[in-house]
């Protein structure tokens, strides 16, 4: 492995983990499931990872033109939006249960939530059509092998941040006690809800021109 492709390597690294950093409603779905299961996070990163390793190949071959479109981004936007507001009153409404019922937190599969919070987040998509299209396209010029090492370490550091959010609210459960799930069932709610409208509110802009 030349110096190039470890000095590339190491930039995709920064730049992913800065983005997997940003707060979004896949933070907030991992701190509540979570709550629920240690590993939910890892689960989760492989639930994003089954539409994000495509979307890299497709992105190379031109999708990232369609990603985009204006009226691709308002579709989502809105679609997103309105998912991630069913989500935040499915979490308002566990709140209310005893912390041992939680519905919501209890019977999605994790796998499920990193597809769907993945596919529904515009902004998810337009980091590829952007900042990912110059990674993938940098990584390109220095062969299918530093691609395929690039997609690896991109995705890794979704995976390493979403499992340690996951035990980092597992644990705070077992040390705050059940009470503290209903505190991050609220808080994520909230959260949730704030994205889901801003979602809407900026498909709303873009339709608006």
């Amino acid at each position: 492995m030349n110096d190039t492709l470890v000095s590339f390597l190491a930039q995709a690294a920064v730049v992913s983990l800065s983005g997997a950093l940003a707060p979004g409603p896949v933070t907030t779905a991992t701190l509540v499931a979570g709550a629920r299961s240690r590993h939910a996070g890892a689960w989760i990163a492989v639930g994003h990872g089954v539409l994000e390793f495509p979307l890299m190949g497709l992105i190379m071959l031109g999708a990232g033109a369609i990603l985009q479109l204006r009226g691709f981004r308002i579709g989502i936007g809105m679609i997103g939006g309105v998912m991630l507001l069913f989500m935040a009153a499915m979490m308002l409404r566990d709140v209310r249960r005893p912390a041992q019922q939680s519905v919501t937190v209890k019977s999605t599969n994790p796998v499920w939530i990193g597809i769907a919070l993945t596919g529904g987040n515009p902004y998810f998509l337009l980091w590829w059509a952007t900042v990912g299209l110059a990674l993938a396209s940098r990584a390109m010029t220095l062969g299918v092998l530093a691609f395929g090492l690039f997609a690896i370490v991109h995705w890794l550091c979704d995976l390493v941040w979403l499992e340690a959010l996951s035990l980092a609210s597992y644990s705070g459960i077992r040390i705050l006690g059940p009470r503290s799930q209903q505190w991050i069932l609220a808080i994520c709610s909230a959260a949730m809800a704030f994205f889901g409208l801003y979602f809407l509110w900026d498909a709303a802009w873009l339709l608006a021109g």
